[in-house]
C-alpha cells in the first residue's frame, strides 16, 4: 500500500475512485486527477478562486438558467478587447482596408475552439490548467512553463499600462502626461482589486458594465464615420486579400496574435470554477460544458463586434490615405480648436486615431478615448486575475491579490515609465509591438498543453477528446503556432543588428527544444504510442489508478 501511495506522490497519478476528497480537492469518477501531491497534509482546503459559488438553477435548458453560466465567458472575452487588440484592429484598417475582417473573424472562431477546451477542463476536473500542469509535468519543465506564462501575462499588463497611459493624455488633451498616466494605472488596479470583496456576481456585472462603454464608444465612432458595408461584408466573408503585399501580410499575422491571447487559456480554465457544478453527476458536467460553450460564443461575438467597429472605423478614415495628407488635408482646414492644436504637437498621436477629433469633431476623441479606457482597465483586471491563478496553480503558492499585483505591475511599469519619460507616445507604439512578438512566442506554452491534458482520457474520462477534436485541434494550434512564429521572424529580421540575429539564434535552440518536449508529451497524449518512453501524461496509467482505489478501499 505504501509503494503504491508513495509511487501516487511521485508521477502524480493518483485519484481514489470512490474517494469524495482529499487534500480539500473534490474528485469524482469523471476527475481521475490527483489533487495536489505533498507529504505533508494541509491544514485548509486549497482554494485558487473565489469562495462564492454561483447556484445553478434546477430546470431544463433556459435562459435562466444560461444566466447562472453567463459570466466567465465575458470576462475572458476582455482579452479579446485589450490596447493590443485594438491597436492591430486600427492598423489593421489603416493598412489594408476592410480586406483583412476575415482573418479576424477565422482567429475569433479558432479562439472560441481553444477557450472551448479550456472551459472543459476547469469543469470536467475541478482544476485549471496551471494545476494540471503543476500535476503532470516534471519540476523542472513545469517551472520553466511557469516563467514563460509569466512573462506573457507582463507583456499584457504593460500593453494595458500604455494604453490607459495614451487614453488619459487624450481624455486631458495633453495636461496629464504620459509618465504621469503610467502613475496613475499603477494605483487605479488595487482600486479595483477591491470590487470581488461585494460578490462575484457584481464583480462580473462590473465587467460587463465596462465592455457595454467599450461597445457604446466604438459603436458611436461606426455609425459617425458610416463605413462602406458592402466593403465591409466582402472583407469579412470572402477570404482573399487583393493587392495586397508583404505589410498587409504581415498586419494579418498580427491580428492572429492579438486575439489569441496565452494567458487567456489559463484564466478561462479557472473563472468556470465560480458555478456550482456537481462533477459526480456526469449529466451535470455535461450540461455545464454546453451552457458555458454558448455563453462564450455569445461574449466573443460582442468581442467580435467591437473589434470590427474599430476596423472599419480607421478603414473609411485613413486606408490608401499618407500620415501627411491625413495632417494636411483633415486637420489644417478646420479652425484648430484646443483639441486639434494639440493633435499637430503630437503628429504620432494624431495618426493613431485622435485624428478622428479633427476630422469628425472633439466628440470622438473623448469618446475613443473612454473606450481605450474601458479596455485598458478591464484588461488589467483579468490579467490580474490570471497572474493569481498562474502563481497558485504552478507553484502551490498563495499571494494576496495585493502582493502579487504589486510584483507583476512594478515589472511592468519600470520600463514603461522609462520610455513614458525620456521618449513619446511614438516610441510606446513600438514598444507594444515587441510586447506582441513576445506573447506570440508564449501561445504554444499554452495551445499545447491544453490540447494535450483535453485528450487524456486519464484526466477527462468519457469527456476526452474524440479523434476529430484531436486532429482539428492539432491543425489549429500547428497553424497558430507558425502563424506567430512568422510574425517572430519578421519582426526579428526588421532589427538589422548581428549581435540581436546571434542571441535571437542561441534562444531559439533553447526555445524550440522546450516546444518539442510539450510537443512530444502531446503526441503521446494523442495517442501516438511508439513515442511513449517515459512520457508522464501517457493514458496508461488509468488502469493502475482502478486498481489502486481497490487497494485504498
Amino acid at each position: 500500500f505504501y509503494c503504491l501511495r508513495l509511487y501516487s506522490v511521485i508521477t502524480g497519478y493518483y485519484c481514489p475512485k470512490d474517494s469524495p476528497q482529499e487534500n480539500g480537492i473534490q474528485t469524482s469518477q469523471y476527475s481521475a486527477i490527483s489533487p495536489p501531491a505533498s507529504p505533508v497534509a494541509q491544514d485548509e482546503p486549497f482554494s485558487t478562486y473565489f469562495e462564492e459559488k454561483v447556484p445553478i438553477p434546477e430546470s431544463v435548458f433556459s435562459f435562466r438558467k444560461l444566466w447562472a453560466f453567463t459570466g466567465p465567458g465575458f470576462l475572458m472575452s476582455i482579452a479579446y478587447l485589450d490596447p493590443g487588440n485594438i491597436e492591430s484592429d486600427l492598423q489593421s484598417g489603416a493598412k489594408a482596408g476592410f480586406k483583412l475582417l476575415w482573418v479576424l473573424l477565422g482567429a475569433t472562431i479558432i479562439g472560441l475552439l481553444l477557450q472551448r477546451l479550456a472551459a472543459r477542463l476547469g469543469v470536467v476536473t475541478g482544476m485549471h490548467l496551471a494545476e494540471v500542469c503543476n500535476r503532470q509535468y516534471p519540476t523542472v519543465p513545469r517551472i520553466i512553463l511557469w516563467l514563460m506564462v509569466e512573462l506573457a501575462i507582463i507583456g499584457s499588463d504593460m500593453q494595458e499600462v500604455i494604453g490607459c497611459a495614451i487614453a488619459l493624455n487624450l481624455l486631458s488633451v495633453g495636461r496629464i502626461p504620459l509618465w504621469a498616466g503610467v502613475l496613475i494605472t499603477i494605483t487605479d488596479t488595487f482600486v479595483f482589486l477591491f470590487l470581488d470583496k461585494y460578490g462575484l456576481r457584481k464583480l462580473e456585472a462590473f465587467f460587463g458594465f465596462l465592455i457595454t462603454v467599450m461597445a457604446i464608444s466604438f459603436g458611436y465612432e461606426y455609425v459617425l464615420v458610416k463605413p462602406d458595408q458592402g466593403e465591409l461584408l466582402k472583407g469579412m466573408f470572402v477570404p482573399y486579400c487583393e493587392g495586397c503585399g508583404p505589410l498587409q501580410l504581415e498586419q494579418a499575422v498580427g491580428i492572429v496574435g492579438a486575439v489569441i491571447m496565452p494567458h487567456n487559456i489559463y484564466l478561462h480554465s479557472a473563472l468556470v470554477k465560480s458555478r456550482d457544478v456537481d462533477r459526480k453527476n456526469k449529466k451535470e458536467v455535461k450540461e455545464a460544458n454546453k451552457y458555458f460553450f454558448i455563453e462564450s460564443a455569445v461574449a466573443l461575438f460582442v468581442s467580435f463586434l467591437i473589434n470590427v467597429f474599430v476596423v472599419a472605423v480607421f478603414a473609411q478614415a485613413f486606408y490608401n490615405k499618407t500620415n501627411m495628407e491625413v495632417v494636411s488635408f483633415l486637420c489644417h482646414p478646420l479652425s484648430k480648436p484646443p483639441e486639434c492644436k494639440y493633435m499637430f504637437s503630437n503628429p504620432p498621436v494624431c495618426v493613431q486615431g485622435v485624428v478622428l477629433g479633427c476630422f469628425f469633431g472633439p466628440a470622438a476623441l473623448y469618446i475613443w478615448a473612454i473606450g481605450i479606457l474601458a479596455a485598458g482597465q478591464s484588461s488589467t483586471m483579468t490579467g490580474t486575475y490570471s497572474g493569481q491563478f498562474v502563481m497558485e496553480g504552478f507553484l502551490n503558492l498563495r499571494w494576496s491579490r495585493f502582493a502579487r499585483v504589486l510584483l507583476t505591475r512594478s515589472i511592468a511599469i519600470t520600463p514603461t515609465l522609462l520610455v513614458a519619460i525620456f521618449q513619446d507616445v511614438q516610441h510606446l507604439t513600438g514598444m507594444n509591438d515587441f510586447l506582441n512578438v513576445l506573447q506570440s512566442m508564449q501561445l504554444p506554452f499554452a495551445l499545447i498543453p491544453i490540447l494535450t491534458f483535453t485528450s487524456l482520457t486519464s484526466i477527462m474520462n468519457d469527456f476526452a477528446n474524440g479523434l476529430v477534436w484531436k486532429i482539428s485541434g492539432s491543425i489549429v494550434i500547428l497553424v497558430v503556432c507558425a502563424i506567430n512564429m512568422y510574425f517572430v521572424v519578421v519582426y526579428v529580421t526588421s532589427l538589422n543588428s548581428v549581435l540581436l540575429y546571434v542571441l535571437s539564434a542561441l534562444l531559439s535552440v533553447a526555445y524550440l527544444c522546450f516546444v518539442g518536449y510539450l510537443a512530444w508529451h502531446c503526441l503521446v497524449a494523442l495517442g501516438v504510442s511508439c513515442l511513449d518512453f517515459g512520457s508522464r501524461v501517457s493514458n496508461r496509467p488509468a488502469v493502475f489508478i482502478e486498481e489502486q482505489s481497490e487497494y485504498d478501499s
